[in-house]
């Protein structure tokens, strides 16, 4: 368990940024569940939902930015967690590119991997391993999904969802597993110990082209589509 909470190239959690954000919000001083919850919805709320350059950048590197998606927000909550006293790991997927559809349009589309790497965080709580995969959207795009495809009933798939109950995702921590992305889900790739080991492991099934296009044209397009949708 000790291994769970150490610092990695990744998971940079005594680069300044991170440790004046744990100071200024005192998270050390809170209860074991508060702590989690606050980060959570910190990593939920105050880090958007959109795409960075790739999958490997620091937790630092995601606070700067201010935005992320399922692997890279995934890697700062890590990092907050794990510089909280919270023991946490990572557990590794590919999905099926149609969670991203509406997101990601057109050619760039059409020609995206049929399957995209992906992971949710487990954190060790009371003594048994939670899921948690429901930080990866902030509310405010998430309300303003359901509210334009607001005569969705049940099961939804799009726009970086991927769940049963659209209009009552369980997204809310209250000491349960939390999902988003789940149903989409193809191959389980295991548990690691953090980021750093599942990219080591498993990348992105893309050539050199298609990560060029995307780092700088197709992650543009997406984070301008996601942000006409906020913006609503």
């Amino acid at each position: 368990m000790e291994n769970l909470l150490h610092e990695t190239a990744l998971l940079n959690y005594s680069q300044e940024s991170i440790s004046i954000l744990i100071e200024k919000n005192r998270w050390r001083s809170l209860s074991d569940k508060d702590r989690i919850l606050a980060i959570y919805n910190f990593v939920r709320d105050e880090i958007s939902f959109g795409y960075n350059t790739s999958d490997n950048i620091t937790a630092a590197a995601v606070l700067k930015d201010a935005y992320g998606q399922c692997n890279t927000k995934g890697t700062l909550f890590m990092a907050l967690l794990r510089a909280s006293g919270i023991p946490c790991r990572m557990h590794g997927f590919f999905i099926d590119k149609i969670l991203q559809k509406g997101a990601m349009k057109g050619l760039y589309y059409t020609f995206a991997p049929k399957e995209i790497l992906h992971s949710w965080v487990e954190i060790f709580y009371n003594g048994r391993w939670l899921n948690l995969e429901g930080f990866i959207l902030d509310m405010k795009y998430l309300n303003k999904l359901q509210d334009k495809f607001k005569n969705c009933e049940g099961a939804f798939c799009g726009y970086g969802v991927a769940i049963q109950d659209f209009k009552n995702p369980p997204v809310e921590w209250n000491e349960n597993d939390t999902y988003i992305q789940k149903d989409g889900i193809t191959k389980d790739l295991g548990i690691f110990d953090s980021p750093d080991e599942l990219f080591t492991a498993h990348r992105q099934k893309t050539g050199h082209i298609k990560d060029f296009l995307f780092r700088y044209i197709v992650r543009h397009l997406m984070n301008r589509n996601i942000q006409r949708i906020r913006n609503r």
